[in-house]
C-alpha cells in the first residue's frame, strides 16, 4: 500500500521540467527582457530624431519670422507670387491689400490690363489671318513684339504703380501711373485707328487696316473689325480709369505732396 506523503503520481519530475534549472530559466529571462531593451532603444532613438527634427524648424521659422519683421521695419513687402492660380506670375492681391472704397476702381483697371493682353492676343490672330493670306510676314513680327513688349511693359509701368498707389498712398507712383498709363490711352488710340505708317497699318487690327483688309481677304476683315472694337473698349474704359484716379488722386491731396517730391527733386538734380 502507498505511503500517505507518497509523491503526487501525476506531478512533473525536476528532471521533466525544463524550466525547472535555474540555468535555463535565466537564459530565457535574458532573451525576453533583451528584445524589450532593444525595442525601446530604437524608440527612443527615433524620438530624440524627431526632436530634432522639430527643433530644427522651429529654427528655420524664428530666422524666417525674423527676416520678416526687420524687412517690415525696412519698409519693405515681400510679395509672394499667387496669380494666375495656375501659373502664378505676379503678386496679386486686391480683396486683402487695397482699401474697399478703392477696390472697384483697382478691379476696373486690372480689368484693362487684362483687356490689352486680349487686344494684342486678338491683333496676332487677326494678322496672323492676313498673313496667311499673302499680307506678308513683316506685319505678324510686329504683332508679336507689340504683344512681348506691351504686356510685361503695361504690368511695370502702369499697373504695379497704381497697385502699390492705392495700398501705400504714394505721391510719386500715382505720377508713374498717370505718365505711363496716358503712353497706353495713346497706344489703343494709334491702334484702333491703325494710321498707314507701319506697313501701311496692318500690323494693328485698328479701322483703316480693317477697310484696307477687308476688300482682298473677307476673313481677315473680320478678324480686324472684331479687334477694332476691342481696341476702341479699351480706350473708353481706360480713359474712365484714369479720370477717376485723378479725381481720387486730388481730393486725397496727394497732388500737392507730389508737386513738393518733383520740387525736392529738382532741387537735388540741381545741386
Amino acid at each position: 500500500m502507498a505511503g500517505r506523503y507518497d509523491k503526487n503520481p501525476f506531478d512533473e519530475e525536476d528532471q521533466v521540467n525544463p524550466f525547472a534549472d535555474p540555468a535555463v530559466r535565466g537564459k530565457a529571462g535574458q532573451s525576453n527582457y533583451g528584445g524589450g531593451a532593444f525595442y525601446t532603444t530604437d524608440l527612443q532613438k527615433k524620438e530624440k530624431e524627431l526632436q530634432a527634427k522639430e527643433a530644427e524648424l522651429r529654427r528655420r521659422e524664428q530666422e524666417v519670422k525674423r527676416r520678416e519683421d526687420a524687412a517690415a521695419r525696412a519698409g519693405i513687402v515681400l510679395e509672394e507670387k499667387n496669380w494666375p492660380p495656375f501659373f502664378p506670375l505676379i503678386h496679386h492681391d486686391i480683396a486683402n491689400e487695397t482699401p474697399i472704397h478703392l477696390q472697384k476702381l483697382q478691379y476696373t483697371a486690372f480689368s484693362t490690363f487684362l483687356g490689352l493682353v486680349l487686344c494684342l492676343t486678338w491683333n496676332i490672330v487677326a494678322v496672323t489671318t492676313a498673313w496667311i493670306q499673302g499680307a506678308g510676314v513683316k506685319i505678324w513680327f510686329l504683332a508679336i513684339i507689340y504683344f512681348i513688349a506691351g504686356v510685361p511693359g503695361a504690368y511695370v509701368l502702369w499697373y504695379r504703380p497704381l497697385y502699390r498707389a492705392f495700398r501705400n498712398e504714394s505721391a510719386m507712383n500715382f505720377g508713374w501711373f498717370f505718365l505711363f498709363y496716358m503712353v497706353h490711352i495713346g497706344f489703343c488710340v494709334v491702334a484702333a485707328v491703325a494710321p498707314p505708317i507701319f506697313f501701311k497699318g496692318k500690323s494693328f487690327t485698328g479701322i483703316l487696316s480693317a477697310i484696307d483688309v477687308v476688300g482682298n481677304h473677307s476673313l481677315a476683315g473680320i478678324f480686324y473689325f472684331v479687334g477694332f472694337g476691342l481696341f476702341c473698349l479699351e480706350t473708353l474704359i481706360s480713359i474712365w480709369v484714369i479720370q477717376q484716379v485723378y479725381m481720387y488722386f486730388r481730393g486725397s491731396g496727394k497732388s500737392s505732396e507730389a508737386r513738393r517730391e518733383a520740387a525736392r527733386g529738382a532741387m537735388r538734380a540741381g545741386l
